[in-house]
């Protein structure tokens, strides 16, 4: 009788133990089942990083003016230098200049040395002004800029005229607009969009008008402007 109950109990448990392991497969397919159909493909991603960059192209040129001006006669001197930027920024990038602190109320100054030879800033109020005044009785310094037509909205508002005013309109009219050079940055193109080239060019403009007071001494005169670009 013993050894019979024991045979019963084992087989009891022998059916027990099955019914677990059918029941844990079972459950397993149902929850997963593309392992239990055999799955055969398989999505995953694969990501990067790519940063901004904004930098010149083609960096400005040292300046010569067109002419030498005589010193009490008067005369007009212009010159101009071109730069190329490229951003990969989908908001762009702006660039702004000053001009070198010489110790001197003045950007542009005689090479004398120990000397206080200087040409007077082009006056303005912090903003250009429209058309180059020579109405100064001093010999004055100042500069405008430009881009190409298709890019007019890039140039600072500051910069853009409605054909009487700076400041205001659309219109990039040639050597309209004209600023005094600061020795804090100030503003001169701001973009919106990627750009593999993009121009600009800032025109510079010397007037000494006839019998300028103060008297301008012979002398080589320079100004020294940098230029910064920075993405939007």
């Amino acid at each position: 009788m013993n050894t019979q109950h024991v045979i019963i109990s084992l087989g009891q448990a022998l059916l027990a133990a099955g019914l677990v392991l059918v029941l844990l497969a079972t459950s397993f397919f149902i929850l997963e089942p593309k392992v239990g159909l055999g799955q055969t493909t398989a999505d995953f991603t694969i990501r990067t990083v790519i940063t901004d960059e904004t930098s010149f192209l083609v960096v400005p040129a040292n300046v010569q003016a067109t002419t030498s001006i005589n010193g009490i006669t008067g005369g007009t001197a212009n010159g101009s230098t071109t730069v190329v930027v490229r951003t990969n920024d989908p908001q762009g990038y702006n660039m702004s200049i000053r001009f070198f602190n010489n110790g001197t109320a003045n950007a542009m100054q005689g090479s004398v040395v120990g000397g206080n030879n200087r040409i007077m800033d082009y006056p303005t109020s912090g903003e250009p002004t429209f058309n180059f005044s020579t109405a100064s009785t001093s010999a004055v310094f100042g500069y405008t800029v430009s881009v190409p037509s298709f890019r007019e909205l890039d140039l600072d508002p500051s910069f853009r005229d409605d054909g009487a005013s700076c400041n205001t309109g659309s219109s990039d009219a040639t050597d309209r607009c004209w600023m005094e050079p600061t020795i804090s940055n100030f503003q001169i193109i701001n973009t919106n969009a990627p750009a593999p080239a993009s121009t600009s060019t800032i025109h510079f403009r010397i007037h000494v008008p006839n019998n300028p007071s103060p008297m301008v001494p012979a002398d080589t005169y320079t100004a020294t402007a940098t230029l910064t670009i920075t993405s939007n």
